[in-house]
Formats: structure tokens, C-alpha cells, sequence
């Protein structure tokens, strides 16, 4: 054990977490997103293993979830193929494609049938660092491996749509690939918070200061206004 009250056993990638439950993940995805932080995904496909410290998260709601319409998140308009594991079991892993290349994770959260997610924005590598590399030629530093969304997903090597669905919880195989997600034992504090990066509208605005992100982690991601996002 690692010496954390209710901390992980030895096979947790690093001291302090727990394995994530259904139970921990069931709240709204902007009450989840900063629980994440601190926590990590470790992901074994090809034979590699590569295990990412989550830095940076942002939340999405769906339609009907929560008390404001959330306009820039997948769900918006309801129920479609792309997006139905959304609304799956909290604990899944919704892996999109972005601008056709990149395949990025979210950690879906909330009660079943009801659509919400947690982007994984950016993190470090604490485990498996060669494998990353070699997923992520275009890195230049340990820092840049998963320094963005795209660049997670491809350092932890799950891609769209092979991988949609793949369960974190249980540690399921899916496709080759095995995913456990682990959360701090103690909820990190404190933690920064602000709009989403790069989404357009209003929901990019502080009107959704819905981003948040381990203050002065030199892995987090640079932040930008999404198109006619501006601050309020």
C-alpha cells in the first residue's frame, strides 16, 4: 500500500490515488473535471504501457444535463451515434476524432442516460515515456507529450473509433487495449478554473469558465479564444 489513507494498492502508477468507481463519477461532468485532476489514465495497447498525471480537464454537458443548456458540448442537440457513449456509464471513455486527425479522451460522468463528459486536455507522462515518444515523434520534450488533447490521445495510443466505449472502471479490454483511470485520494486544491480553449461562441466565454487546470504545471495546455469567443 502506498501509506494514503485509502490510497491504491502497489499496482497504482503513483502514490496517493484510488482506482476510479462509477460512484465517484456519477455527479455533473463540471463537478468531476476538477476531481480529475492530480488522477491518472494509464493506457496498455501494443504491448505498451503509457500512464498520463491528468493536468488539465475541461467539462461538457449534454442536452437535459444540469441547469444550464451547455452549447458547445457534442450532446447539445441530443442523442446521435457519434456521441452515444456519452450517455452511457459514467467511467467510459468517449474517444472523438478532431479535425479528422486527432483522437481525443473525455471520461464520461453522470448518471446513465444522461449525456456528460470530461475532456482530458493535457497532462505529464509518468510512465512508459519512450512508448509516448515513440507515438508522438513531433515531441520535442517530455513536456510536449501530452500537452493537448490530440497529443494525450496519441501518447496514450487510444484512437477513434476503435476505442469508443473502452471502460476505465473495470479495466475491460476493448480492441487490444486495456484503460484504468485512478483519482487523487485527497481532491487536489487549489486549482485554477476559466472558459474552455479554442470553443467558439458563447460557450467559450467566461459565461462557461468550465476549464480547469493545475495552476503553473508546465504541462497544461496554452489557452486561445475559440472563434467570436470573447471575455465577457
Amino acid at each position: 500500500m502506498t501509506g494514503v489513507p485509502g490510497a491504491a494498492p502497489d499496482d497504482a502508477p503513483v502514490p496517493g490515488l484510488v482506482p476510479a468507481t462509477r460512484a465517484a463519477l456519477t455527479a455533473l461532468p463540471v463537478e468531476v473535471a476538477p476531481r480529475l485532476l492530480g488522477g491518472v489514465l494509464e493506457v496498455t495497447t501494443g504491448g505498451a504501457s503509457v500512464a498520463v498525471r491528468i493536468t488539465e480537464t475541461e467539462a461538457y454537458h449534454g442536452a437535459g444535463t444540469g441547469d444550464e443548456p451547455d452549447p458547445g458540448s457534442h450532446a447539445r442537440m441530443g442523442r446521435t451515434a457519434r456521441n452515444a457513449t456519452m450517455w452511457g456509464e459514467p467511467g467510459h471513455l468517449y474517444v472523438y476524432l478532431s479535425h479528422g486527425i486527432h483522437s481525443c479522451v473525455n471520461v464520461v460522468c453522470g448518471p446513465e442516460g444522461t449525456a456528460g463528459g470530461v475532456l482530458l486536455r493535457a497532462g505529464e507522462v509518468v510512465a512508459g515515456e519512450e512508448a509516448a515518444f515513440v507515438r508522438r515523434r513531433a515531441a520535442r520534450t517530455s513536456r510536449d507529450l501530452a500537452r493537448g488533447p490530440g497529443r494525450l490521445g496519441d501518447a496514450v495510443g487510444l484512437r477513434h473509433a476503435l476505442h469508443d466505449g473502452i471502460d476505465g472502471v473495470t479495466g475491460t479490454p476493448r480492441a487490444d487495449a486495456v484503460a484504468r483511470l485512478w483519482l487523487p485520494a485527497v481532491p487536489l486544491t487549489p486549482i485554477a478554473t476559466g472558459p474552455r480553449v479554442g470553443v467558439a461562441g458563447a460557450a467559450g466565454t467566461d459565461a462557461f469558465p468550465w476549464r480547469f487546470w493545475i495552476a503553473g504545471d508546465p504541462t497544461v495546455s496554452p489557452f486561445r479564444w475559440g472563434r467570436g469567443a470573447r471575455p465577457a
